[in-house]
């Protein structure tokens, strides 16, 4: 049996990547029935933040109940790997322990290594099944967390939605696949730039055990992003991408009014607190993928959306990425 369908209690080895503000109940839900798993990722199911980290707690156990009442199949919680001073960490932590949640989703960052291994190692002390995926995937840190007890491990390349490492070596899927697998004995899951079976079987052959998708199943009919940020990926090609750095990540947009500007700031060398401000001004990837505001938001993919044709259910987008996979 696949090592990760193992793990995790699923059928399928596709993970429904943990996206900003559009991740949902209903989401996760039809990953899961479909065969994978569904994540709820940070402000599942909610249209603004909250500062009080109590409120963002009870907001995910209210998910999580919903989530349960729309499968009986495995989905998994994002815990953001908790720095020194945060305060958001143990509300959460003890919410997911509450629900009786079994598989937890970590996004750490990967430059420090030690202290984050200590921290799945209270993960795992606590009887939680740990898939985890660092925004920085380094063969030193992979080894560490799996020393520490990690089940799963997602290897991300820069082909990814969202905001990709702005580390000063920027890797592909090509290149960062095989060589975390070859590092470590647990299972990897690859990211970045996986939307069909062709891509899948790619990731297969660098020696993933299961796939990790973002930007495919925002195309999903399931997912709560606005249809105008869907049709945006549905029409778009990976050369219309604009790509630019707010100093810590680098992004790529499809061309919105705000990415535009966002773009010209970094071309101009204006730095990455201008090129954060035009991209997040008027809301960032709230505005542009929740609401559809193709002016005033932004729209980040992965690189791989002409292989994109269409908005399609989250079980058809589950079967083509595995349909001829011998995973």
């Amino acid at each position: 049996m696949n090592r990760v369908c193992e793990i995790l209690g699923i059928e399928k080895p596709v993970v429904q990547g943990s996206m900003t503000w559009i991740t949902s109940a209903e989401l996760a839900a039809a990953v899961s029935n479909a065969g994978g798993m569904g994540i709820l990722g940070f402000n599942a199911g909610q249209t603004e933040m909250t500062p009080d980290p109590i409120e963002t707690a009870e907001r995910m156990r209210a998910e999580i109940k919903k989530t349960r009442a729309l499968t009986d199949k495995p989905f998994a919680v994002t815990y953001m790997m908790p720095m020194p001073g945060d305060v958001f960490g143990e509300p959460l932590l003890n919410v997911i322990l509450e629900e009786g949640m079994k598989n937890i989703f970590v996004l750490g960052f990967g430059f420090d290594p030690a202290y984050e291994a200590g921290v799945i190692r209270g993960l795992k002390e606590k009887g939680l099944t740990v898939l985890y995926r660092a925004i920085d995937a380094n063969v030193i840190g992979s080894k560490m967390i799996e020393e520490a007890g990690a089940d799963i491990i997602v290897a991300t390349g820069a082909d990814e939605g969202g905001g990709v490492s702005g580390s000063n070596t920027v890797m592909g899927t090509f290149s960062v696949v095989p060589m975390i697998a070859d590092a470590v004995n647990i299972p990897v899951m690859a990211a970045g730039g996986i939307v069909d079976k062709r891509t899948a079987k790619a990731a297969k052959a660098l020696g993933a055990e299961g796939v990790y998708c973002g930007t495919v199943f925002i195309a999903s009919k399931e997912c709560r992003a606005a249809q105008a940020c869907k049709d945006q990926i549905v029409n778009s090609k990976a050369s219309d991408l604009l790509q630019f750095k707010d100093g810590g990540n680098i992004w790529r947009s499809l061309p919105t009014a705000a990415a535009k500007r966002a773009f010209d700031a970094h071309i101009n060398g204006e730095g990455g607190e201008a090129v954060a401000k035009y991209m997040n001004e008027h809301g960032g990837l709230c505005a542009g993928q929740l609401f559809g505001d193709l002016e005033n938001g932004v729209n980040c993919t992965s690189t791989a959306i002409d292989g994109i044709k269409a908005v399609r259910s989250c079980k058809e987008i589950v079967d083509d990425l595995t349909e001829g996979v011998e995973w």
